[in-house]
């Protein structure tokens, strides 16, 4: 039962929300897009070698965060962070490298969107 005594809360502005603002998704092909048109003349002039050894720096990242985030151990905020941030460089780096090789992930996503084509587990 509501405090007669106490004035009615003011609803006529909504409460602040205090969660980040959510980010507008982007498809694999935007994704894609956005990397070849941010990086693609340096890329290109680096070459596949040059890049492929960038992209396997980022997965060493990957694995060093992977490691201080694994089961047993208690992450800092800032190490749960950074496990999404690497993630994510692996992923741009590993369009870059799709970018110089001419190859569209989105359309070699059918590997695993058609029904049989990628059958069992690697354990």
């Amino acid at each position: 039962m509501a405090d007669p005594t106490r004035p009615p809360a003011d609803r006529s502005q909504p409460s602040p929300d205090p969660r980040p603002a959510p980010v507008a998704p982007i498809t694999v092909r935007e994704f894609q897009d956005l990397i070849f048109e941010r990086y693609y003349p340096t890329d290109s002039k680096r070459g596949a070698a040059g890049t492929f050894l960038l992209f396997m720096e980022e997965v060493g990242e990957l694995a060093t965060s992977l490691h201080e985030c694994g089961p047993g151990k208690t992450p800092t905020p800032a190490q749960r962070a950074n496990l999404g941030e690497e993630f994510v460089d692996v992923f741009a780096w590993l369009a870059t490298l799709a970018n110089i090789h001419g190859v569209d992930l989105t359309a070699e996503l059918k590997k695993y969107t058609t029904p049989g084509k990628v059958t069992g587990t690697k354990d």
